[in-house]
Parts: structure tokens; sequence; C-alpha cells
């Protein structure tokens, strides 16, 4: 643009001051033109557009003026430089703390799991040690921690106006923080290996209490499904209900769990509850069997009462007998059996009726002790009325041909002998004496039957204490030998 004398030309400086445009000079008086220049109808249009061009280049200047501005001499940089290093070492000491921190927590945890396993199955010497242990290293490990903490309050990291100094400090103290965590946390690490034994002991018997007493459970149910089973049957196993309703409150006990009881004693709880609901169980499951038993029993020791009475009745007869052809040594210890075994049957068909009373009412061990009486009372008379029946019929027998006796006796005298002279060429005393004595025993007895009044039963007596004497003769020669090799 070319200047005029109304308009003179002024250069922009690069500065953020506007320029201002200027308003033609008007005269105070008349107007008048300068020689040689005629005023130009155009010229305030022009004015107008140049003002508007400088207004719009005016952003454009500022943003090539700004970094000048701050690349200039004496300016500060806003990021940067020494302290913002030292922040940097600072923030990562810090991060590596926190991280230290953090694994020493969650190893303590770790560790307190632990000494509640062992704690809760295990109240040996050892066991109390390793609680001390460990309360002595949750005491060094509060302290560390506070340490940690109280240098991570002391220090703002996030200041603007943090200073290098202050940033070293705290990076110098959050790296010692950090060193400590780590060195109880390698003491923690020792101190859990050292838990090994106690805790492995711990976990086997914990990972017993579980299954033992889900089979308390599963017991106490198999009963109790037994039991209803025996109920629906017509049977009413009361002594059996009671039995299991005693083992309600060892049920309550089992659900309460073992960190109210203990391990050790939930566990022998659960084993009794085991043995006893499977008593139960196979009782149950066997009454109806011990009831047919009852009832099978009850018939035959009736059967059994009814035939002892019938035999005893013949018990006189068969002593008259005795008294009338022998001697009086053969009856005499016999003549109460027949008041004995009158009296014993009856009373064996009096607790038979209480007995079938009792099924009735299905008190088993009643029955079961009643039947057990009459059995008794049932075996004495048969022994009793047995021995005069069988007395007759030896002495019969003796009477008809003692010659049987005489072998059978001989016959073990000479067997005997011919053991004690086994792999010798002389008997030894003490076993020739006892079975020469014999020989003349046996000699003497069959003497007896000789005469007019032969005494049968001496002879049988007597011959039966021979077989005795040489049974324990024989025994003695075995004893020896088979100790010497």
């Amino acid at each position: 643009m070319t200047a005029t004398p109304a308009e003179p030309y002024t250069p922009i400086a690069p500065s953020a001051r506007q320029p201002q445009s200027r308003a033609p000079r008007r005269a105070a008086g008349p107007s008048r033109q300068r020689p040689g220049h005629a005023r130009s109808p155009r010229a305030p249009r022009r004015s107008a557009a140049r003002d508007s061009l400088l207004l719009l280049g005016l952003p454009l200047l500022a943003a090539l003026a700004l970094p000048a501005a701050f690349a200039g001499g004496g300016t500060r940089r806003w990021f940067g430089g020494r302290a913002e290093g030292q922040r940097a070492e600072a923030q990562a000491a810090k991060d590596a703390a926190a991280a230290a921190f953090y694994e020493l927590d969650t190893a303590q945890r770790d560790l307190r799991i632990s000494m509640e396993t062992i704690t809760a199955v295990d109240d040996s010497p050892a066991a109390r040690q390793a609680v001390s242990g460990f309360e002595a290293l949750g005491r060094r490990i509060d302290e560390v921690s506070g340490r940690y903490i109280a240098a991570v309050d002391a220090h703002d990291l996030d200041r603007d106006d943090l200073e290098a100094s202050a940033a070293a400090r705290a990076r110098t103290e959050l790296t010692a923080a950090k060193d400590e965590l780590g060195r109880v946390k390698q003491e923690l690490d020792r101190f859990a290996e050292g838990l090994g034994p106690l805790l492995g002991k711990a976990e086997t018997q914990l990972a017993r209490l579980a299954p033992a007493v889900e089979r308390a459970r599963q017991g106490l149910l198999a009963a109790s499904n037994a039991l209803d089973a025996v109920r629906e049957s017509g049977l009413k196993a009361d002594d059996l209900a009671a039995r299991l309703a005693a083992l309600a409150p060892e049920l309550t006990k089992l659900n309460q769990g073992a960190g109210r009881h203990g391990v050790a004693e939930t566990l022998e709880r659960a084993d009794r509850v085991v043995r006893e609901a499977e008593a139960v169980r196979a009782e149950a499951e066997r009454l109806p069997e011990k009831a047919a038993e009852i009832d099978h029993r009850l018939v035959s020791l009736r059967t059994r009462a009814e035939a002892l009475g019938t035999r005893a009745g013949q018990v006189p007869q068969m002593l008259s007998e005795l008294r009338r052809r022998f001697v009086a040594a053969c009856w005499q210890d016999l003549q109460q059996v027949p008041d004995q075994a009158a009296a014993d049957v009856e009373q064996a068909q009096l607790k038979l009726r209480e007995a079938r009373a009792a099924r009735d009412a299905q008190r088993w061990p009643d029955a079961t002790a009643l039947l057990s009486t009459v059995r008794a009372l049932l075996n004495r008379t048969d022994e009793a009325v047995s021995a005069a029946g069988d007395r007759l019929r030896r002495l019969n027998a003796v009477q008809k041909d003692p010659q049987q006796e005489i072998d059978r006796t001989r016959f073990a005298i000479r067997d005997a002998q011919r053991l004690a002279m086994a792999g010798r060429s002389t008997p030894d005393p003490r076993h020739a004496r006892p079975l020469d004595d014999s020989v003349a025993r046996l000699d003497r007895a069959v003497a007896t039957l000789e005469g007019r009044h032969p005494d049968y039963w001496h002879f049988l007596t007597e011959t039966e204490s021979v077989r005795q004497t040489v049974s324990h003769v024989v025994d003695q020669i075995r004893k020896e030998r088979g100790g010497s090799a």
C-alpha cells in the first residue's frame, strides 16, 4: 500500500499492541487542499479494509510469538529437572514398599490360617510353642508396618512445590521401610517352613473330620430307616428307639462343629456315634429274625420240658431196680433225683409262661433271659435223669459181659507202656511205676467179680479210675518229649 500525505504508512511491529487507524485530518476552518494532492473520494473505504485485515492477522501473530516467548532467555520450565527426577525415584520407592507391605500382609494372613488349623487340632507343647512364636512375629510385623505407614504419611509426593531434598529423603525412608518389610517376610517364611510337621498332622486330622462326621450322620440315618422298617412289620422295638434317641444330643454337637468342641473330641464323638448307630441298625435288621428265633425256642423248650417230665417220672423205677440188684453205693447219690427233677421241670414250665408273656409284649431282653433260665433248669434235670439211666445201663452191660470193660482198660495200659518204652531200653521210673500199679489195680478189680455177690459198681469205678491214671501218664510223657524236642 502507498502512503499519502493525508494517511502516512506506519509499519506493524511484532508486538501485541494493536495499531489504530487514523481518521483523515479535517481543518478547523474552510477546507483546503495541498497543492498537487487532490483528495480521493475512495480513501475512507481503503482505511476500513486495512483495519479488518489487521484484526484477522492478530491470532496468527500471537501463535508465532508464543514459542519465542517461552524459549527466550529468563523463562522457567514447568516439568523436568532435578526435582522431578527425585520425585519419580521417591514414587518408585513408595510403590516397591507398598508391594513389600502387601506381600508381608498376605503371607501373615496365610500363616494365620495355618496356625488356626494347628491350634484347632493340636494342644501339644510343640503346638503351644508355635503359637508363641507366631505371636512374637505378629508384634514384629506390627512394628515394621507402623514404620512403613509413618513413612508414607510423612511425605506427600504429589505436591507441586516438592523440593529435591524432600523427595530424596522420602526415597531413602521408603526404601528402608521396604527392606525391613522384606527381612520380616523372610523371617515369616522360615517360620512357616518350620511348621510343616505340625501342619501336616493337623491337616490329616482335619481331612478325617468331614468324612467322620458324614459317616456318623449316615449311620444314624441308616439306623432310623431300619427302625422304621421294623415298626412297619408290627414290632415295637422300644428299646432300640430309646437308644437311637439318646444319640440325638451327640448329633447336635457334631453339627455344631469342631470349632466349638475341638477336632479330637469331634472325631471321637463321630466314631462313637457310628459304632452305636451301627449296633442299633444291626439289631433292628435282626429283630424279625430274633422274634422268630424266640418263638422257635419257646416251642422247642416246651417240648423238651414235657419230655423231661416224662423221663423224670421213670427215675423212681430205675432206682428201685438199682436197689434190688446192686449195692447201695451205686444208687445212694441218686436218691434226690426224682424230686429234684420234678421241681426243675415245674419251674421251667413257669419260666416258659413268663417268657411267652415277655415275647408277646415284645420285651425281647426279658424273653431271652427267661429262656436262658429255662434251658439251664432243663440241662440240670437232663443230667440227673440221664445219670440214673446211664448207671443202670452200664451195670447191666458189665453184669452181662465184664470182659469188654476189662479189654478196654488193658488196651489203655499197654498203649501207655509202648509209649513209655519208645526210644528207651528201660522205662523212666516216674512213668513205669504208675503203669505197673494200674496193672495191679485192674487185676484186683477183676478179682472182685468172682464170688457169689460180685461188686459191679466197684469194678466200674475202679476201671474208670485206672484209665484216668494211665491218661495222665501219657500226657506227662508227651509233654516231656515235646519240651526236649
